[in-house]
């Protein structure tokens, strides 16, 4: 099977996001609680989806052609059956963990990824803050497992289309707490509030798409505490609102790492491919280092959520 489509099912999702935005930013007005939305940020992140929407337009045919590729080779074929499509969506969101956590472990892919965290605030236009330079993070490898197991590529669109809707709706302050049995497996407003968290004890966790089941799985669930109110953007803030600077200033601090004087083969690798914060000379902090920094001061957390 060659010529297998599926709708595009983010695009027809938009009136539904457009709607949403608006009766957030209702809510937030009428009740004075639930976030808060700054103009200068929101339209950043429009922007920021708006580019994304574009670099997919451009740069998709690699991804495409990459899988189409595998798919020519593989002799297994899983149909379209519904429980296969069933299947290719939880396989899929287990890749988006991965996908995503590697996103925060590896600086090449941080690099990408780093735009959806840079907003100082937590509103549904956060949730469209996408990055324009995933397709050179060579992160579509990781999908390819799906397609020679038997996964059609469209199918495997379908359904990533699928996961990124349903994160939109996380993205909100306005929403506190699911019932527990929701919580206890889905991905909630509660936990993506603190995977978008600047805290000590919120960085680099719930890295879930849709199932909250893969962190607790592999020891990266952090519950929202109440006590500790999530302060919202990166461990050093841009300070800006130009989308170009948000896109690629990452990148460009990459570069001028890589190409410092007097660095080893081994150092100038090491600014890309590990974590974000690590530098040769100590003189910077990862988020490990900087949670160990904390209980240094405050010993008393260290048995609690998030060290």
């Amino acid at each position: 099977m060659t010529d297998i489509s599926y709708p595009d099912v983010v695009n027809y999702a938009v009136p539904f996001f457009i709607a949403a935005i608006l009766i957030e930013l209702l809510w937030i007005n009428i009740k004075g609680r639930g976030g808060r939305y700054e103009t200068r940020d929101a339209v950043t992140s429009l922007i920021m989806g708006a580019g994304n929407v574009a670099s997919g337009v451009a740069l998709g045919f690699i991804a495409w052609g990459f899988f189409m590729m595998l798919w020519e080779v593989t002799p297994l074929d899983l149909g379209t059956s519904w429980w296969v499509v069933a299947l290719c969506f939880v396989l899929d969101d287990l890749r988006y963990y991965w996908v995503h956590r590697f996103g925060h472990r590896v600086r090449w892919v941080w690099a990408s990824h780093v735009n959806h965290h840079s907003s100082q605030h937590y509103n549904l236009t956060t949730a469209l803050r996408q990055t324009w330079t995933y397709t050179f993070t060579f992160m579509m490898v990781v999908r390819a497992p799906l397609v020679l197991l038997g996964f059609h590529p469209a199918m495997i669109f379908f359904v990533g289309g699928l996961n990124l809707i349903y994160q939109f709706w996380i993205h909100t302050e306005a929403i506190g707490k699911m019932p527990r049995w929701f919580e206890a497996v889905m991905n909630t407003p509660s936990h993506h509030r603190v995977h978008h968290g600047r805290n000590p004890r919120y960085l680099d966790c719930n890295y879930a798409g849709v199932f909250i089941i893969w962190d607790k799985m592999f020891g990266t669930f952090v519950p929202e505490q109440e006590e500790e109110k999530v302060d919202f953007g990166l461990v050093h803030n841009l300070g800006t609102f130009n989308p170009l600077r948000v896109a690629f200033h990452e990148w460009i601090a990459i570069f001028r790492d890589m190409t410092q004087r007097g660095l080893t083969l081994r150092q100038r690798l090491m600014y890309a491919v590990a974590p974000p914060g690590w530098s040769h000379d100590g003189s910077r902090m990862t988020s490990d280092e900087i949670k160990a920094h904390h209980l240094s001061k405050r010993p008393e957390d260290r048995d609690s959520p998030g060290f």
